[in-house]
């Protein structure tokens, strides 16, 4: 068997994920032979479809009587639907018969939307011939163009004929060479037998939403090499489905290997059997050998030896040890050429430390397919009657999304009344499924002790909080850094990291099942005495507590979320005083207490939001608070003023943000020398800061304190601020001490008034970055003598002038700035001096809708974007695209609103119309400069993206986008881009850098051409490449190869395969 490109997957989905009946019996015919007749059919083809028959597979074998005229009639078109694997034999003459060919279109269209597979036999011609259409191939395709001219719709037929000989031909597949021919149809036969013969696994009962998950899973076999191996992980929180996930994979693509493995329960057998038990396995389901090991060390090398050769697809499933795939899949030279391995884990950062980098993460089912596979498992049916729509929902809102749990619950509750349903639903909420615990509960026994305790408090009280303060509490808690203990949770999928819908804020969160297995573990430290467990999230359980006003030694945190409706709690405040280990208090009320509060000496953390008088608690005041490092009181409406804090003499992190009633704050809040996070944002109605002394200070958020009218002095060296933000204040500029913030690198600066940067900002060594929103930007009276140090400079909505006078100051100022943008700044030229400021290198012109000519950008410029710049007249545009020189071997970016320009003439190669565009080359990887232009004809809102596929050897393809060579990953139409694309650089930033550099090489050695698509496609993929987008967008492309990197002599613009024919 010769491989001629990749293989298939195989089976009708739907039928593989349920595996009953067997995928065989889906069929009308497990084999279909596309042949032409007069080659063949009373010799190759009718001799293969006899052994086919002998060997008990039903084969279509056409007669005469289907072929009634030149197109193929419905009944062999529903023949093709209804069969499994196509055998197309390709012959001398295959090619001349347009029925053959509408066959082979049609076998296609099979191979592409129903997952069949194909097994090319090439019987007396070249694979060559019938991939790149020459030979005999060549020959029949002109005649049939010849034949076609003048005719559109047979045109476009014969575009498809040659797409389809193409794609079948880089198929694997068997070449006939002289021999016994019946030695050659006996290896086929085999090939068939062991495809349809093979067993798939039992997936699921219901399988419901696995469709598109196995969908997406495959989409990462795509642009992977023949020859090479890949590995796959799939990874997500025990309950969710991965191995249902493995084995319907596995069941979907197990024909286009030559053996397959699934070795189950792996973190299970390993503990029970030894792994050289699991290596044994693997053995004989793949190559039959039946052996005793005496140690792992043993099996390595006779796995690596036996499989080094073979296509493989072996299924790891549940691995919870790195030396389980050392032991198992110990590297990629382990198997031969096409295989994929697939691991299935809790554990993503095991699939990190195994080099393994396609992943897939196990999504949670939706309402809709929670409901289905409910109503299944509980009634065995999709209909239900109406009565038990709440209980349903109820249900499934418990089970999070996860399989496992409904399985369990619609089994549990199988054939019950909606009153059992509610009694059982009631009982799970108090007290979970110990089944379920025990299943979710595996993740967290494999966790450190430290883990498990981290695990605890996020579980129990800091779901939904930001990244940024659950580590800030955290390190109170236990101190140093948290940032690994919380990444290890998230590997072991016990909580995600990410980002809220529309915040930038980073949020911890975990899914409802595993936080409620987290708090019944804290619960089962004493079911029956809250006091004695060392959470309290419970409002009940704490206030039970705090009315006992006992002495504790067990609770270490309690976190209480009151609502404004909730009564306050009539207690002494003395009982926190008596919790001898409590180190973090977190209240979220504004009526938990009448009276005054005592606090234990050993808090480490209080957070009080929406805290009810107007002062910090007095008992701050009457002891020292060494302990504390975190004090919040945020979102409190009645706090007036700060008083004295000097109690409090290693506080780290002090915040009162959104305090709107604030007024007054007390000195001693300067003199915290251990304060590194000082938070006073929102505070709309504070006038003044007091002077800062805090040499440890790390961040100050000064933001939207509206009535701010100054920035506090800075009484000493502060070196370890990077950045301050004044957004939203009334500062109008900087005191002479604020360059004493020694490691300030930018500021971001917005408001409606005027702001005066200081001359001594040009002083501070570090600073680089200024960001301005709305202000009136205003240069200091006196230019320092020290050029600043600003590099980056950003003007969002200012109403700085940029005219031919003020612009030659600002960059006489800006000397060193290297990238400058400017959002809807209201100007019209930029000027000829922008010539002289070398050091530029990047200039974005967003949305200046008044910007009418540009004279001149710098020597240096690389990036210049006029996104929206709609007044931006001709002649600029036409300046910044003609000028060859520009662009000659720089690696310019260049986007500009479209207007009337032509292509420039120093494109070689020149496209208007189609949505793609291509070249060949060869001997040498060349860099390019690509101009391309988008209009929408019709009303369409579709972004749009850029892909460049490089299809090397005939058959294998890789594809690059353009996020991966510019900044910018979606193209606004309406708008005309000037690319440049280094793709030798491009191809050694990819992936599989050193498979495509392998194949890149063998190609140019052997002086082969490159194929070099370059494509715009719908980024939605809604319209992609579909008659509407071909219809509704407009486009114009450019290419310019560079000639000091290449000959162009080996460069094509048109397939140079087509212009060969051999005879």
């Amino acid at each position: 068997m010769v491989a001629k490109g990749k293989g298939i997957y195989s089976f009708i989905l739907l039928s593989f994920l349920m595996a009953t009946p067997p995928p065989s019996y889906d069929f009308t015919y497990q084999v279909f032979l596309s042949f032409r007749g007069i080659d063949t059919r009373y010799s190759f083809t009718g001799n293969l479809y006899k052994a086919l028959t002998d060997n008990g597979i039903h084969t279509f074998f056409d007669d005469d009587s289907l072929q009634g005229g030149h197109e193929i009639t419905p009944s062999l078109v529903k023949a093709i639907e209804d069969s499994r694997i196509f055998i197309p034999v390709f012959s001398i003459h295959y090619a001349s018969s347009s029925f053959c060919l509408d066959e082979l279109v049609h076998i296609i269209h099979c191979f592409k939307t129903k997952k069949r597979l194909i097994l090319p036999v090439f019987y007396g011609v070249e694979p060559s011939h019938v991939r790149h259409q020459n030979g005999s191939y060549g020959e029949a395709l002109a005649k049939h163009e010849a034949r076609f001219q003048g005719n559109k719709d047979n045109m476009e037929r014969l575009k498809k004929w040659k797409l389809a000989l193409n794609q079948a031909a880089n198929l694997s597949g068997y070449h006939y060479t002289p021999g016994y021919e019946y030695k050659f149809i006996k290896g086929i036969v085999k090939y068939i037998s062991n495809k349809i013969n093979r067993v798939s696994l039992h997936v699921a009962e219901y399988p419901v939403g696995l469709h598109s998950q196995v969908l997406q899973v495959k989409s990462l076999f795509d642009n992977r090499s023949d020859d090479g191996v890949l590995m796959v992980g799939i990874y997500g929180p025990g309950g969710l489905g991965k191995s249902t996930l493995a084995r319907a994979i596995y069941n979907f693509v197990a024909d286009q290997f030559e053996d397959i493995c699934f070795i189950h329960n792996v973190r299970e057998n390993s503990s029970q059997n030894n792994l050289k038990h699991l290596q044994e396995e693997l053995l004989l389901k793949t190559v039959g050998l039946d052996i005793t090991l005496g140690d792992v060390s043993e099996g390595i090398p006779i796995i690596k030896e036996r499989l080094h050769r073979k296509k493989i697809l072996l299924v790891l499933d549940d691995v919870d040890k790195l030396k389980q795939l050392q032991v198992l899949a110990g590297g990629l030279d382990w198997f031969g050429a096409g295989s994929i391995v697939i691991i299935t884990t809790r554990d993503k950062h095991l699939l990190t430390s195994h080099g393994i980098q396609r992943t897939y993460v196990v999504k949670e089912l939706n309402g809709k397919e929670g409901l289905e596979l409910l109503r299944w498992m509980a009634f065995k049916n999709n209909k239900v009657h109406s009565s038990y729509e709440d209980v349903l929902n109820r249900a499934v809102a418990y089970a999070s999304g996860f399989p496992l749990v409904l399985e369990i619950v619609g089994s549990n509750l199988f054939g019950k009344r909606v009153e059992e349903w509610k009694y059982t639903l009631d009982g799970y909420e108090k007290i979970p499924n110990k089944e379920i615990q025990k299943i979710l509960k595996i993740s967290f026994d494999a966790l450190e002790e430290e883990e498990q305790s981290v695990f605890l408090d996020i579980a129990c009280c800091f779901k939904g909080c930001s990244l940024t303060e659950v580590e800030e509490i955290l390190h109170a808690q236990y101190g140093g850094s948290m940032t690994h203990r919380i990444q290890v949770l998230a590997e072991k999928s016990l909580i995600k990291i990410g980002h809220f819908e529309q915040s930038c804020i980073c949020n911890v969160t975990l899914h409802d099942l595993i936080a409620e297995m987290g708090k019944e573990i804290v619960r089962q430290e004493s079911p029956k005495k809250p006091e004695k467990r060392s959470r309290l999230w419970f409002r009940e359980d704490i206030i039970q507590v705090l009315e006992k006003n006992a002495e504790n030694s067990d609770i270490e945190i309690i976190s209480l979320d009151c609502g404004s409706s909730e009564a306050a709690i009539d207690w002494n405040g003395m009982a926190f005083g008596k919790m001898k280990r409590l180190t973090t208090l977190i209240i979220k009320s504004d009526n938990f207490s009448k009276g005054s509060i005592d606090f234990p000496s050993n808090l480490r953390v209080l957070k009080w939001q929406k805290y009810h008088l107007q002062c910090i608690p007095y008992c701050f005041f009457n002891k020292m608070f060494v302990n504390i490092k975190v004090l919040k009181f945020d979102n409190c409406e009645y706090l007036t003023q700060i008083s004295d804090v000097s109690c409090l003499p290693n506080l780290e992190s002090f915040s009162f943000e959104n305090c709107e009633n604030l007024i007054t704050i007390h000195s001693s809040i300067g003199l915290l020398n251990k304060l590194e996070f000082l938070n006073v944002s929102g505070c709309i109605k504070l006038k003044s800061f007091p002077p800062l002394m805090l040499a440890s200070l790390k961040k100050l958020k000064l933001s939207h304190c509206k009535s701010l009218q100054s920035f506090p002095e800075i009484l000493g060296k502060i070196e370890n601020i990077e950045d301050i933000d004044i957004r939203e204040t009334s500062i109008e500029d900087f005191p002479v001490s604020f360059q004493n913030l020694t490691g300030l690198i930018s500021i971001s600066i917005k408001g409606h008034g005027v702001f005066r940067l200081p001359s001594f900002i040009s002083k501070m060594p570090k600073f680089s970055s200024i960001w301005v929103h709305q202000y009136h930007f205003i240069m200091p009276r006196q230019f320092s003598t020290m050029s600043s140090n600003v590099k980056w400079l950003y003007l969002y909505e200012s109403n700085l002038s940029v005219s031919d006078e003020y612009l030659p100051i600002v960059l006489t100022w800006f000397s060193n700035v290297e990238e400058l943008n400017r959002v809807g700044v209201n100007f019209k030229i930029l000027p000829e001096c922008l010539k002289e400021h070398c050091p530029l290198h990047e200039l974005g012109l967003f949305s200046c809708k008044s910007l009418d000519e540009i004279k001149g950008i710098g020597l240096n410029l690389v990036i210049l974007s006029a996104l929206d710049c709609k007044s931006l007249n001709s002649s600029s545009r036409r300046s910044m695209l003609g000028n060859q020189e520009l662009h000659e071997g720089r690696t310019t970016h260049f986007c500009f609103p479209l207007g009337s320009e032509r292509i420039p003439e120093w494109f070689e190669h020149r496209s208007i119309g189609p949505t793609r565009i291509s070249f060949w080359f060869r001997n040498k990887i060349p860099s390019i400069a690509l101009f391309f232009s988008t209009k929408w004809m019709y009303d369409h809102n579709e972004k749009l993206q850029l892909r460049v596929n490089l299809f090397v050897n005939g058959g294998y393809k890789y594809t690059f986008s353009l996020k991966e060579f510019t900044e910018v990953s979606l193209l606004e139409t309406n708008h005309i881009y000037l690319i440049y694309i280094d793709l030798e650089e491009l191809v050694h930033r990819s992936e599989n850098y050193e498979k495509l550099e392998s194949k890149l090489k063998e190609a140019l050695l052997k002086n082969e051409w490159i194929h070099m698509e370059l494509k715009l496609e719908s980024y939605s993929k809604l319209a992609d490449d579909n008659d509407e987008m071909r219809k509704s967008l407009h486009t114009k492309f450019g290419i310019h190869v560079f000639k000091e990197e290449n000959n162009l002599e080996d460069i094509e613009f048109t397939n140079p395969y087509r212009k060969r024919k051999s005879y």
